[in-house]
C-alpha cells in the first residue's frame, strides 16, 4: 500500500520539524477521534454485554483500515475538496456532501437514541429490526462503518493540510486509532453506568452532527469552540455526579 525507501525515512527521522508536526498531528487525530469514539460507545452499548467488546474492536479496526486505505489514495482525497456543482451561488465538493450526509445521519441516530431512552417501547430503530442478536450486531457494525467513513475523510483531509509527509500521517493515524482502541471499553462502560452521561453524550452527537452539516454548507466552526463546549458540559455533569454521590452518602448515614 505504501512504499518508502530507507533513506527517505531516515531523512524524515533526522528532521526536528517532522517530529514536531508528528506530535501535533497525533494530538489532532486523537481529538478528532473523540467524536467517532462517543458514537461507537453509544451504539455498541445497545448490544448484549458479551458482544460489545468485539463490536468495538471491529468498529475501530474498520476505522484504521479506512484511514490507511484513504491515505494510500491521498491524491484522490485531495480532489474531494474540488467543487463539483453550485446551489444558490454556493459551490459544493464531494467532501461537503459527505460531511452533510454524515451530519444528517448523526442527527437522526442521536435523536432516535434519545427517544429510545425516554420511551423505549415506542421507538424501534429501523437499523435494529430483525430477529436475533446477529442482525443487531450486523446493524451496529453497519452504522459504525458509515460514521467511520465520514470521520476518516475529515481526518485524512486534516492530516494532508498539516503535513506533506505520508509516513508522518500513517504513524499519527495508527497511534490515534490505538488510543481509541484502549479508551473504547472504559468510555463505553462509564457511559453505560451513568444514564445522565448517556444523554450528555447524545447531546454531543447532535452538536457534532450540526457542526458537520454547517461545515458542509461552508460555515466553518472552529473545533476549539466545539470541544471547549464539550469539556465545559462534561465538567458540569461531573459536578452533578459528585453532588449526587454526596447526597447518597448523607442519606445512608
Amino acid at each position: 500500500m505504501f512504499a518508502f525507501s530507507f533513506a527517505d525515512l531516515t531523512a524524515l527521522a533526522a528532521d526536528p520539524v517532522v517530529w514536531a508536526s508528528l506530535a501535533t498531528l497525533i494530538a489532532m487525530e486523537v481529538v478528532l477521534g473523540i467524536d467517532n469514539l462517543i458514537f461507537i460507545s453509544i451504539v455498541t452499548n445497545r448490544l448484549p454485554v458479551e458482544r460489545r467488546e468485539s463490536a468495538r474492536r471491529i468498529g475501530i479496526g474498520l476505522a484504521l483500515i479506512l484511514r490507511l486505505v484513504l491515505l494510500s489514495t491521498v491524491a484522490f482525497i485531495v480532489k474531494l475538496t474540488t467543487p463539483v456543482f453550485s446551489v444558490l451561488g454556493h459551490a459544493f465538493s464531494w467532501r461537503d456532501l459527505i460531511l452533510i450526509a454524515g451530519g444528517l445521519f448523526l442527527l437522526w441516530k442521536a435523536t432516535k437514541e434519545i427517544h429510545h431512552r425516554v420511551d423505549p417501547g415506542q421507538t424501534a430503530d429501523v437499523f435494529d429490526r430483525g430477529a436475533g442478536a446477529a442482525v443487531s450486531f450486523g446493524a451496529v457494525i453497519g452504522q459504525i462503518l458509515v460514521l467511520d467513513m465520514v470521520f476518516s475523510v475529515d481526518s485524512i483531509i486534516t492530516a494532508v493540510g498539516m503535513t506533506p509527509h505520508v509516513p508522518v500521517m500513517v504513524i499519527a493515524v495508527v497511534v490515534a486509532v490505538m488510543v481509541m482502541m484502549l479508551a473504547a471499553t472504559p468510555l463505553a462502560n462509564f457511559i453505560n453506568a451513568n444514564p445522565t452521561v448517556v444523554m450528555l453524550a447524545l447531546g454531543f452527537l447532535i452538536m457534532i452532527g450540526t457542526t458537520l452539516i454547517a461545515e458542509g454548507w461552508g460555515a466553518y466552526v472552529p473545533k476549539g469552540y466545539v470541544y471547549a463546549a464539550m469539556v465545559f458540559a462534561a465538567a458540569i455533569e461531573g459536578l452533578n455526579m459528585m453532588s449526587r454521590r454526596a447526597q447518597r452518602r448523607r442519606a445512608g448515614h
